[in-house]
């Protein structure tokens, strides 16, 4: 694929720490802002209020010198939030319903090139105006599909998600994830082939939170990273976006996946490093483009 577009759809918010502190987040909009900061200039669709919060969001994407059309003004609904909690380290999040990018309206989306590569999650498509417009996007540009899955409860259900997974062709989730989408099976393997006979993915991504990852391809072979034992936690928000926005970038440069990989992990424990999941600092970036 040469030179693809990429288009990254769905949520932007604030994530509201326990300090009061407020974190610019949503897992589309940090592999967004990732991905820009590799030079790859994604075309970010999302929708945000019209108060202080989507102004602020709107001035964050243009400083970091993304693209904006992609960005929508929403008069009835507020800008996302969602606040953030941690226990034994990990975070919990309570997602405010309702907000701007429940309505991203097909109405308003931009050119879109057909030789595109179009990132999503499931958040996003918690409300039928949201979840209609993705659909028209696949219909009209037939992108080559990378589903990250980001499980929010209540905010999915199986019939859902297996039927995006029908339109996929790189997949990204955690283990607990898999088997929640793979039920029937116990095993990691034994859910991984079941996904494989039943959908036209060609790479699955299962990260393993202090395990490591390991990525499949069709014919079920493995590849396997573990993290460093010595990592810095600040805290790990946005660990798993940081991930899955250099599987992205591994796709766009055609690196091997060991390559992607070993530089996606890296990249990963860089993020849990910093509070949030983003970060202005452009030199963040220099070692991994």
């Amino acid at each position: 694929m040469s030179n693809p577009q990429v288009i990254i759809f769905g949520e932007v918010l604030f994530d509201r720490f326990p300090d009061g502190k407020m974190v610019l987040g949503g897992a589309p909009f940090n592999v967004a802002w990732h991905l820009q900061g590799f030079g790859v200039s994604p075309l970010f669709i999302s929708r945000v209020g019209n108060d202080s919060e989507g102004e602020k969001i709107k001035q964050s994407i243009t400083d970091w010198g993304m693209d904006l059309s992609g960005i929508q003004t929403d008069k009835q609904y507020p800008t996302g939030v969602v606040n953030v909690e941690f226990k034994d380290n990990e975070p919990h999040y309570n997602i405010v319903e309702n907000s701007a990018y429940d309505f991203i309206d097909s109405s308003y989306i931009p050119y879109l090139d057909k030789n595109s590569i179009l990132y999503h999650g499931s958040l996003a498509l918690r409300n039928n105006t949201s979840k209609t417009t993705l659909e028209s996007i696949k219909k009209n540009i037939s992108p080559s599909i990378f589903l990250d899955v980001n499980l929010r409860s209540p905010f999915w259900n199986l019939n859902s998600i297996e039927s995006l997974l029908t339109q996929t062709l790189w997949l990204k989730l955690n283990k607990e994830e898999l088997s929640f989408i793979v039920p029937q099976e116990k095993d990691t393997i034994y859910q991984v082939e079941s996904l494989f006979c039943h959908n036209p993915i060609e790479q699955i991504t299962v990260t393993l939170g202090k395990a490591g990852v390991i990525s499949f391809n069709r014919n079920t072979t493995r590849h396997q990273i573990c993290p460093p034992s010595t990592i810095s936690v600040v805290d790990t928000v946005g660990a798993g976006d940081a991930f899955s926005s250099v599987l992205l970038l591994g796709i766009v440069k055609g690196w091997d996946i060991s390559t992607t990989l070993q530089r996606a992990q890296e990249f990963a424990s860089k993020i849990i490093g910093i509070q949030g999941a983003t970060t202005f600092d452009r030199g963040f970036y220099d070692t991994f483009v």
